[in-house]
């Protein structure tokens, strides 16, 4: 069996690790992730995983995004899911026209976020557009030099619309100063993450700055680039899923070595059950892993070896990723059970582990209406498949 060498991100990542775990609770107290911890992932190179090697990034393999992400999200939630979002809206560089992408990502420390969610609207204007626009879910936002979110083009006053008849739906790019930073993010899970609300008011974009992840070919060649930009998201949201669901482990194992209920001599970890159960969550863990590894492997092998990945590959992929988000939350659930009264106070890392699982089981990408979209495939249904 070849053991292939530790990636430098992974390296980063877990170098990351001990300050990101200290710093948990600061993140939910600011709830955003603090600019010296993103200068410093961003220094690790954790942003530029998915930028193209032609404009100075990394081009990872899906492996190598997903273990890096799962190494930061293991320490910090929070945390990982800025790297994901970070990296996976990079990219919009391999779809740009590329002398707008080298502008764009030139600088080796640039961080990128948005939403591909088409909430805003764009009206042609000779080459450029005007966009106007209001986007929910800015993870990281704070601390991004350019942002960008999805808008409907219009022309001459009527919706544009591609020949498959749906909407023509594009990502517009915009400068970080160019966009406001509204602050509603007051929830439960994913604190840190600063995901409040972007908009923007009649700002001219470029038509050159701006992409269809859907409609456009990627002006970069290479199999990163064949991965759908849903696939690639789900596989970033299930990566900070498995981190979460370890650290959850880490958590519990840490606190049963320790623990013990009131009249009892035994801790936690000495009682059979608990040891049972401990047993039971670990193998969970391992199996959704292996799962999704396998899968990424299939998908990864297809997209070095052919001009497509087929719409069958792209939906195993997807259930793959669904099911690790899914499980990563049964185990942060039971984690937090078995943590018995200990788990309540804001101190402990079970009650967080478990707000932030239920907080990925509704992103979009892997909510329970995947199960759906891609069961579909399964009985050959008629299926619009631009979404896996």
């Amino acid at each position: 069996m070849t053991i292939e060498p530790i990636h430098p991100t992974l390296s980063a990542a877990r170098a990351l690790q001990p300050e990101l775990t200290n710093r948990a609770q600061e993140m939910e107290d600011v709830r955003r992730l603090p600019a010296d911890l993103a200068a410093k992932i961003a220094e690790g190179g954790l942003f530029r995983m998915v930028t193209p090697a032609a404009y100075g990034g990394l081009e990872c393999s899906p492996k190598q995004i997903v273990d890096a992400v799962e190494a930061v999200a293991e320490a910090n939630a929070s945390a990982g899911w800025c790297v994901m979002i970070g990296a996976t809206t990079a990219m919009n560089a391999a779809y740009m026209e590329p002398s707008m992408a080298r502008q764009v990502y030139d600088d080796p420390h640039i961080i990128t976020g948005g939403v591909f969610a088409p909430m805003g609207k764009a009206v042609v204007d000779g080459d450029d557009y005007i966009v106007s626009g209001r986007w929910q879910w800015g993870s990281g936002s704070a601390n991004c030099t350019w942002l960008c979110g999805g808008a409907m083009v219009f022309e001459n006053d009527e919706l544009r619309r591609l020949p498959s008849g749906r909407p023509d739906t594009r990502m517009m790019i915009f400068p970080a100063d160019e966009v406001e930073l509204i602050d509603t993010w007051h929830v439960m899970g994913l604190k840190g993450t600063g995901s409040g609300d972007l908009a923007v008011s009649n700002v001219r974009v470029p038509k050159a700055r701006s992409v269809s992840l859907v409609a456009d070919a990627p002006y970069v060649d290479g199999a990163l680039y064949k991965f759908p930009a849903f696939g690639l998201l789900s596989l970033g949201v299930a990566a900070a899923a498995m981190g979460n669901a370890k650290g959850a482990l880490n958590a519990f194992i840490d606190l049963g070595r320790v623990k013990k209920n009131q009249g009892s001599k035994k801790t936690l970890g000495e009682r059979a059950t608990v040891q049972t159960e401990a047993a039971k969550l670990m193998a969970q863990f391992r199996a959704a892993r292996a799962y999704l590894h396998d899968e990424i492997d299939q998908t990864w092998d297809v997209a070095q070896t052919s001009e497509a990945i087929p719409v069958e590959r792209r939906a195993a992929l997807r259930m793959a990723c669904t099911h690790v988000v899914r499980t990563g939350a049964d185990i942060a659930r039971t984690c937090y059970d078995l943590g018995g009264g200990a788990a309540l106070f804001e101190a402990s890392d079970l009650q967080r582990r478990f707000r932030d699982a239920h907080a990925m089981t509704q992103h979009i990408v892997t909510a329970p209406a995947t199960w759906e979209l891609t069961g579909r495939l399964l009985f050959d249904l008629p299926t619009d498949a631009s979404m896996v």
